[in-house]
């Protein structure tokens, strides 16, 4: 039966994710290094500590669940890592996130009677009803979210079906190495039968009434009679026997869950030194910038928080020109950052939070001059900053405030576009600063500059415009009293020349300096 004929007699449409192992599965996600070495996860305080869960690695050379330390002991080539449900919490954000990508309509399901095995796994199902013009038949979105799934660190398996539950027993029942399962329409129940009752996820009660039936798939508990099977467990039964069939209805509730780009590692040993850190940092920001290029975004900013011995924290905020998806350029930017800004102590976990911002996009024209490359640019720019300070690099902002000079270093940000051109009329004309101000000595009469030297010459003054009286920041040091004259003054001996400035009294210091030349 093709898809589209499934498609024709199924109104609904669900995918079920499966991922065995999640704990192990989780803490390996960001430790692409242990991957492919056996590992397992002990849960519990000592001496009390046992296995919960371990990769496949582990399983060939003998290691089972349950198995204390001292059994643990004997196997000196499996490495064991503490459980994390951190770690956990935040694979299965990022798990759920990957699912939105392909369907709004996203569902995590619970089983009020878990085995063991299941409360090691993760499951997720999918609506996929509609989404056949958008990202293709089912088959074909289904490998392409185990693709998408593979490429964050987890090894999963899908199951589709037209039944809700059908979907999650065939999940659950799926080998890990099987990939994709599609049950056509109208043929649950025969999928379903070779499934051990496992699937079901039953109670102690039931599991041992149906052993001493000897009812051991589902296809067995199918096949017996409704009636008698609801006078012996109830409507418990019935509900079991439409599982076991792939019938049995359900109310899909999608959870909702908010885009947060953040990665969280907790460190198997305290790290001081920052190489060995920013091999952990590289792992972590490849998944943010996957994450984000799922969604055609990019990385504005980078925060770094390292949870520090003695309780502390340490975080540093990065954040360039332009929203980026180059990992080395990240990792080199935050290198550099943390080389100038070290942790003052061991770091035991870190965790990186990204701020998602919209793709750069550079269009150059056939004759236009070459520019230089964000990347080489950034890199440039925070060296400089490590040498002269992070407030000495950046572009100038003036202050709110009238006192000369007054000014702020704010970080190089690209502004928004702008239609509205503003054309004056009015002629202008040039200011000249002078940094510093130059000295000047300057004769009164009444209260106003008659006559002034400035490198060597006298200017007698025609008009004086002023005076203007600025003072301020009584509570800081840098305690400034101003008088300020705009001047048209000739100089002597020479009928032609005027000479046009800005002068300024220091009222404290009781001084003169000319602080700007006009032209």
């Amino acid at each position: 039966m093709t898809m589209a004929s499934m498609r024709e007699k199924s109104a609904e449409l669900y995918a079920c994710l499966m991922a065995r192992e999640f704990p192990a599965q989780a803490l390996l996600r960001l430790r692409p290094e242990l991957r492919n070495l056996p590992c397992a996860v002990m849960q519990g305080e000592p001496p009390l500590q046992h296995v919960c869960s371990l990769n496949s690695k582990a399983y060939a050379l003998g290691v089972a669940p349950g198995m204390n330390r001292v059994e643990m002991d004997t196997f000196p080539s499996v490495t064991v890592l503490p459980r994390s449900r951190a770690q956990e919490s935040a694979a299965k954000a990022v798990l759920l996130e990957c699912m939105e990508t392909f369907s709004p309509r996203v569902d995590s399901p619970g089983t009020n009677h878990q085995s063991k095995n299941e409360e090691r796994a993760f499951l997720c199902v999918l609506d996929i009803d509609g989404t056949e013009k958008l990202l293709g038949q089912p088959d074909k979105l289904a490998t392409a979210l185990l693709e998408r799934v593979q490429a964050l660190g987890v090894v999963a398996c899908v199951a589709i079906s037209g039944n809700f539950h059908a979907a999650v027993c065939l999940a659950k029942g799926m080998p890990p190495e099987a990939g994709v399962a599609v049950i056509p329409a109208g043929e649950e129940s025969t999928a379903l039968a070779p499934l051990p009752l496992a699937v079901l996820g039953l109670c102690e009660e039931q599991a041992e009434t149906f052993s001493l039936w000897g009812i051991r798939t589902l296809g067995m508990l199918a096949a017996l009679p409704e009636k008698d099977l609801i006078a012996r467990m109830g409507q418990e039964g019935k509900r079991l026997r439409s599982l076991a069939q792939g019938n049995l209805p359900h109310l899909f509730l999608p959870v909702e869950t908010a885009f947060t780009l953040e990665e969280r590692m907790e460190l198997d040993f305290p790290v001081e030194l920052l190489d060995p850190l920013l091999f952990v940092i590289s792992t972590m920001l490849e998944q943010l910038i996957l994450r984000a290029a799922a969604r055609t975004l990019a990385l504005a900013s980078v925060t770094v928080t390292l949870s520090l011995q003695g309780g502390a924290a340490h975080t540093r905020t990065v954040r360039p020109a332009l929203p980026l998806t180059d990992r080395q350029l990240w990792l080199k930017l935050l290198h550099l950052d943390l080389q100038a800004h070290p942790p003052p102590a061991a770091v035991l976990s870190l965790t990186l939070a990204a701020e998602p911002g919209s793709t750069s996009k550079v269009q150059l024209g056939l004759f236009s001059p070459q520019v230089p490359e964000p990347m080489r640019l950034e890199v440039t720019l925070a060296r400089i900053r490590a040498i002269v300070g992070e407030d000495r690099v950046g572009r100038a902002v003036l202050q709110d405030t009238h006192q000369p000079d007054s000014f702020r270093m704010e970080p190089f940000t690209i502004p928004a576009p702008s239609n509205v051109e503003i054309v004056s009329t009015q002629p202008a004309s040039a200011l000249r600063q002078l940094r510093p101000p130059e000295a000047a000595t300057v004769t009164l009469r009444d209260c106003r500059p008659e006559t002034f030297i400035f490198h060597g010459k006298k200017y007698a003054v025609e008009h004086a415009y002023g005076p203007w009286l600025t003072s301020g920041e009584w509570w800081n040091p840098e305690l400034w009293e101003l008088e300020q004259w705009d001047l048209v003054a000739r100089a002597k001996n020479e009928d032609d020349a005027l000479f046009c400035c800005c002068l300024a009294r220091d009222l404290l210091r009781d001084c003169w300096q000319v602080m700007a030349l006009y032209d």
